[in-house]
């Protein structure tokens, strides 16, 4: 279906859908309304995600959990650069006096360190990446219902995120923020 078709369609349902009306005589139960304007003007709730999960205690929960395993993985990350450097240390001291062999399995082992703590790091990130997934979720999930109840309750067809400048212009008479209503739910 071209767009100008799509568009057609659009803008004759609600006349459509008038005519129908007019026609049997009904007004679908909206006393002094027209059916256009309740078509063309839906209510929504708006507020910024990022800002609102940020005042979650369960967020500052999972963000201190994130923070503990960060520090673990730094700390064993410092511990095996420790270890690589006092090979490495032991190696230069030793180079010129190695005999051949020995100097072979030191570079090896070095390499080796080297390849380990390199792995170590990629998968560092990768768990690190996937804890912040597993710790988010959670909260994430909470949130959502919150926004949820807070829609039902204000008889809201949809919640827009404003994260990233998405929506630029609100218009303020056909939305509602909702970011108190939804923050309060948290204390």
């Amino acid at each position: 279906m071209s767009k100008k078709l799509l568009w057609l369609f659009l803008f004759l349902l609600p006349l459509c859908a008038r005519a129908q009306q007019d026609s049997l005589g009904v007004n679908g139960g909206f006393e002094g309304q027209d059916t256009f304007m309740i078509l063309s003007k839906p209510k929504f709730g708006y507020l910024s995600y990022s800002t609102v999960i940020r005042q979650m205690p369960a967020y500052e929960q999972a963000q201190e959990k994130l923070s503990q395993l960060q520090q673990r993985y730094d700390e064993e990350l410092a511990r095996a650069d420790r270890e690589f450097n006092l090979k490495f240390a032991e190696f230069l001291d030793g180079q010129k006096t190695f005999p051949e062999n020995i100097l072979l399995k030191r570079q090896k082992e070095l390499q080796d360190l080297m390849e380990k703590s390199i792995k170590f790091k990629g998968e560092m990130k990768n768990l690190l990446e996937q804890a912040r997934k597993d710790f988010g979720k959670p909260v994430e999930e909470a949130l959502n219902v919150i926004i949820g109840e807070v829609a039902k309750q204000l008889q809201l067809e949809y919640v827009l995120n404003t994260d990233n400048n998405t929506y630029p212009y609100i218009n303020g008479e056909l939305g509602v923020d909702i970011t108190n209503l939804v923050t309060s739910r948290f204390k």
